[in-house]
């Protein structure tokens, strides 16, 4: 028997969905507007109407595709004709555009419409390294890398690529996002950036080109903070960040953590007479200083990972670098049995913000766990006939195939490929964590999936996956005269050839 209270309970929550069916909907009407805005803030970016159109198909259908087949998941979601194919493949290749205007204007974008965190004027950005696995043998940037990560499931070694990548601290207290802004290759490809000199900062190491990455963010917000792990504490990385804040306007300071062994220098004393002034002062190790000077910290509570968290602490200003000897900021943090050291280069900074700061430089790895599992932004299949087949056994001092290489535009082609398939996989996931922001307490339909563990404030970017997946086609149903609509609809069911091959 069904008892009067639990129909009484089953009527009430049928007309709280009638009530709220009916705004669900207008809302996800505006979620689409909000979506072609920003979209159509890209099409200065082409130079014709045609490769614009394919940008618009293949970022919809990376925010909503069901699986990470390559572009074929795009053809398959988005129901476009077969012979839609050769074309859209052609796009990553065409002339018609240029990574580096589709990067700033990502970064325009970013700054105008998502709510990013600021500390004490300064935009957070956070920057890492990030290794694909990738068996292809004519697919130029792979090379052999080793694996740093601890997890029992990836090999020691792999033949991959390695991206940079910089992303910008944004969302609300509730939730915090790491949106990514640019990626790029950064290992493996210096011979075919060298081949006409055209870039030189693409010769640069790995830890000097995410300074470089970093800093062209921060270009566009003027006053950066770039929090890093300690793989990119280094002497060069120091000075490439000195010259660009004395380059230009903006200014970037970095929040990074040292390594255990890390020595330090107090400041010199300054002895009267002759001889050339000392730089450094006395040696410092300062793993040493938590037993040293344990009575010396300070016990503060402070926000880590969404929680309150009860730290002991030591802020401490010295000299740093061979050969540098830059005045850093130290920080000795004792947390639930742990020790770390952090080091800012913004000696401004409290030692509580320093603590707070590096607590969100993890949010990064989300992304990039979010970009492969959920948004599947590192299957593309890239490759040129023109790239000599890998040699995974290569002699130290032998010649590099690449050197020798006669059709060398395919291969800048094939690079230029990768790169602009993953930077519209950044906007795409950034499109959806804005979305999360924005509309998750605005749209109840957002919570419509059951989690074990169902987010309270603010949904993951899966979940605005599924949502799109599963009402765009009503969405643009309701908006027939929406531009987006109409170059969706248009790719769909036109019944003949048209100038697609203008995108070229």
């Amino acid at each position: 028997m069904v008892s009067k209270h639990s129909k009484k309970g089953d009527q009430s929550l049928k007309g709280l969905y009638e009530t709220l069916y009916p705004i669900s909907q207008r809302l996800s009407i505006f979620m689409l507007k909000f979506i072609d805005t920003i979209l159509a803030s890209f099409r200065p970016c082409f130079n014709r109407v045609a490769t614009f159109h394919w940008f618009v198909v293949i970022i919809i259908g990376m925010m909503m595709r069901s699986d990470h087949l390559g572009v074929t998941s795009i053809m398959r979601d988005l129901g476009l004709p077969v012979r839609r194919y050769e074309t859209l493949i052609h796009f990553f290749r065409s002339s018609a555009w240029s990574l580096e205007s589709l990067r700033r204007t990502w970064l325009q974008v970013v700054k105008r419409v998502a709510p990013l965190s600021y500390v004490k004027g300064k935009v957070v950005l956070i920057g890492d390294g990030m290794k694909q696995s990738k068996e292809a043998e004519r697919m130029p940037g792979v090379k052999k890398r080793h694996q740093d990560s601890e997890n029992s499931s990836k090999a020691a070694y792999i033949f991959g690529h390695l991206f940079g990548a910089v992303g910008v601290l944004m969302g609300t207290p509730k939730k915090w996002f790491c949106l990514p802004l640019v990626m790029n290759l950064q290992d493996g490809v210096k011979t075919i950036f060298g081949w006409d000199d055209a870039s030189p900062e693409r010769q640069a190491s790995h830890v000097v080109q995410m300074i470089d990455q970093g800093f062209a963010a921060a270009n566009t917000f003027k006053q950066a903070l770039l929090l890093l792990d300690r793989y990119f504490l280094t002497t060069p990385a120091l000075k490439r960040l000195n010259q660009c804040n004395q380059s230009g306007d903006a200014h970037m300071h970095i929040v990074t953590q040292a390594k255990s062994n890390v020595v330090a220098y107090e400041r010199p004393v300054r002895k009267k007479g002759r001889g050339r002034p000392r730089k450094k002062g006395d040696r410092v190790k300062l793993y040493d200083l938590f037993q040293t000077r344990a009575s010396e910290f300070q016990a503060t509570t402070v926000i880590m990972y969404g929680k309150e968290e009860t730290v002991q602490y030591l802020c401490l200003d010295l000299l740093w670098g061979q050969g540098l000897y830059q005045e850093l900021r130290f920080v000795l943090v004792k947390h639930n049995g742990r020790l770390a050291i952090l080091v800012s280069t913004d000696r401004t900074l409290a030692a509580t913000d320093i603590i707070q700061l590096y607590g969100h430089r993890f949010k990064i790895e989300c992304t990039f766990r979010e970009m492969k599992q959920a948004i599947g932004s590192f299957g593309y299949r890239f490759w040129s006939k023109s790239m000599p087949k890998l040699q995974r056994y290569l002699k130290k001092g032998e010649s590099h195939p690449l050197e020798h290489v006669k059709d060398k535009e395919n291969i800048r082609l094939t690079i230029k490929a990768i790169e602009g398939f993953v930077m519209c996989n950044c906007i795409a996931m950034g499109l959806l964590q804005i979305i999360a922001v924005r509309y998750s307490h605005r749209v109840p339909r957002l919570f419509f999936r059951y989690l074990r563990t169902p987010s309270k404030a603010i949904v993951s970017e899966a979940t605005v996956m599924a949502y799109l997946r599963r009402s765009i086609f009503f969405m643009f149903a309701r908006n027939p005269h929406l531009p987006l609509t109409q170059i969706i609809q248009e790719k769909r069911h036109s019944s003949d050839f048209d100038d697609d091959w203008l995108a070229s």
